[in-house]
């Protein structure tokens, strides 16, 4: 699966699980630096679900604000 086709919870878990790798150490400074690039691409995918789930919130309050009160 690509990048592109991560949903916002698959991507989270995986960054869940680059920080916990990074975090128990014993990695060489290759494999870190890989799982920490790895992880800041994970991080602006979420990111990108967050900002549209956001947006999707203010479109619907604002449309909300529009109706007209029976």
């Amino acid at each position: 699966m690509s990048d592109e086709q991560l949903g916002y919870e698959q991507a989270r878990d995986e960054l869940a699980d680059v920080v916990a790798k990074l975090e128990a150490g014993g990695l060489s400074l290759e494999d870190s630096l890989a799982l920490w690039e790895r992880g800041e691409a994970l991080a602006k995918i979420c990111d990108r679900h967050l900002a549209g789930a956001r947006e999707r919130v203010e479109a619907a309050l604002a449309a909300a604000d529009k109706e007209p009160e029976s």
